[in-house]
C-alpha cells in the first residue's frame, strides 16, 4: 500500500504509564516504539495523542470508595471501567516514553482532562458526542484517511478507529505497531466490532515494502 500525502499517522498514548513500569502498563508497551519508528518517515502528517487526566478522575477508582481497579461502574454516558490512577497530568507517568521520538508531528492532542468524563477516543469523549477538535482539525487541513498504532490496540487505538470509520474516514490500524491489554475479552469484542465498521488490520511491513 502506498502512503498518500493526504494520509496521516495517528500515535496514540504511547506514554510512561502505558508501558512497562508504568501504572497502567500494557504488555510489552514499549515494543510499538521500533515499528512506529519504522513507518513514520514515509508519512507528510503526524499527529500524537496523550491522555491527560486531573489527579481526580472519574475513570481512577480511588475516586470511588470500595472500588478495586479493572471494576466497572454505571455513569451518565455508560458503562465504565474504572482504572488505577495513571497519566496524571504534570506527571512522569503521562509524559511521552523517552525512546519516542517524533519530532516532525504537527499536533499533540491532549484527551481525559474534562473530570467527570473519560476519553478513550482520540475524536471523541466517552459520551461518542463531544469532540476532541480532532476531526475538524483533520478536515481543515484535508487529511482523509487515518492510520493508527500505539497503546491500547483495544482501547485507545480501537475507540479511535471506530470514530475514524463513524466520521467516513478509512482507517487501518497497524497491528505490529500497538498493543493490548485483552481485559476480559476486549480484544475478540473489538475485532469484531473493527469487522462491522470496516475497520482495515494492517502490519507496517506492507508499507515498507510495497510502498
Amino acid at each position: 500500500m502506498l502512503i498518500d500525502p493526504n494520509d496521516v499517522l495517528l500515535v496514540i498514548d504511547v506514554q510512561n504509564d502505558f508501558c512497562p513500569g508504568g501504572a497502567l502498563a500494557v504488555p510489552r508497551g514499549d515494543e510499538v516504539i521500533a515499528p512506529i519508528h519504522r513507518i513514520a518517515p514515509r508519512f507528510q502528517h503526524i499527529v500524537l495523542t496523550q491522555d491527560w487526566h486531573p489527579p481526580n478522575h472519574f475513570s481512577f477508582a480511588a475516586s470511588h470508595p470500595g472500588k478495586q481497579p479493572y471494576d466497572s461502574i454505571d455513569l451518565p454516558y455508560g458503562t465504565q471501567v474504572l482504572w488505577p490512577p495513571h497519566c496524571v497530568q504534570g506527571t512522569r507517568g503521562a509524559e511521552f516514553h523517552p525512546a519516542l521520538h517524533l519530532p516532525q508531528a504537527e499536533l499533540i492532542l491532549r484527551k481525559g482532562f474534562r473530570t467527570q468524563i473519560d476519553s478513550y477516543s482520540a475524536f471523541f469523549e466517552n459520551d461518542h458526542s463531544t469532540p476532541t477538535g480532532l476531526a475538524g482539525y483533520l478536515r481543515e487541513r484535508g487529511l482523509t484517511r487515518v492510520f493508527l498504532a500505539g497503546l491500547a490496540y483495544d482501547y485507545c487505538v480501537g475507540y479511535s478507529a471506530l470514530d475514524a470509520r463513524r466520521l467516513g474516514l478509512p482507517a487501518f490500524i497497524l497491528r505490529d505497531a500497538s498493543r493490548a491489554i485483552d481485559l476480559n475479552g476486549s480484544v475478540a469484542a473489538i475485532e469484531a466490532e473493527f469487522a462491522i465498521a470496516g475497520v482495515a488490520i494492517l502490519e507496517s511491513s506492507e508499507f515498507i515494502e510495497t510502498g
